[in-house]
């Protein structure tokens, strides 16, 4: 099977390379994409030489990830945040699991740091991914290149474009909810707080049920606001 990587970002000039050097070993059976939003800073300049293809989109990760996904060559697209490492092995597993009749799935998510409440965040959120069959952009989305085009790709939303975009999946395959783990930064919890950003982050959940007006609920999640 042939991969293709997909990595929206915008402004990781300070991550981009610790997300991309541990794919170089891949790169003979997957094709690495950046697509950025218009940074402002030197992410395109640090991916260039640790990439296939570096391309900028219009800003917002699920026109970013569609961008990528119309130029990518695979059969297997993967969707990874330029926070999130991908674990030991990570393109055999899914093989493994596309062989046994899987068509999309995700991998349990671990927080990368010392704090306990990290181990317990991650916990918790594989544990609802598995009990919903929905998955979040952080546990690295992986899907036929079939179904996501019958899917239509990412909803171009602000936001829950990943909870979405898996809700549509789900109609066709319940996804491998994977044990191996991927690494991702618990940037967001730190800079809010771990008890606001859990409560923000259900919230909003929340909200998305009966408020589609997610352009507003972006706005609410980058400013750590409530309302």
């Amino acid at each position: 099977m042939q991969f293709s990587i997909i990595i929206p970002a915008l402004n990781e000039a300070p991550l981009i390379e610790n997300c991309l050097l541990p794919l170089q070993p891949l790169r003979s059976v997957a094709q690495i994409i950046v697509v950025d939003g218009g940074s402002t800073d030197d992410t395109c300049a640090l991916a260039k030489p640790l990439t296939d293809l570096v391309i900028t989109a219009d800003k917002g990760r699920a026109r970013q990830m569609n961008a990528g996904a119309k130029l990518a060559s695979g059969d297997i697209l993967i969707f990874l945040h330029a926070d999130t490492l991908l674990p030991d092995r990570a393109l055999a597993i899914i093989e493994a699991r596309i062989l046994k009749g899987a068509l999309w799935g995700r991998f349990d998510v671990r927080l990368t740091g010392s704090h306990p409440m990290y181990l317990i965040i991650g916990g918790m959120m594989n544990l609802r991914s598995r009990l919903t069959g929905i998955a979040t952009g952080d546990q690295a989305i992986f899907v036929t290149r079939t179904l996501f085009e019958r899917a239509g790709g990412y909803p171009e939303l602000e936001l829950m474009e990943d909870i979405t975009l898996s809700a549509t999946l789900k109609q066709t395959a319940r996804p491998a909810c994977l044990y191996s783990k991927v690494s991702t930064s618990p940037r967001r919890w730190q800079k809010f707080g771990i008890a606001k950003t859990i409560l923000l982050m259900w919230s909003l959940r929340l909200r998305y049920c009966f408020d589609k007006d997610t352009h507003k609920l972006a706005r609410l999640y980058s400013e750590g606001r409530f309302w």
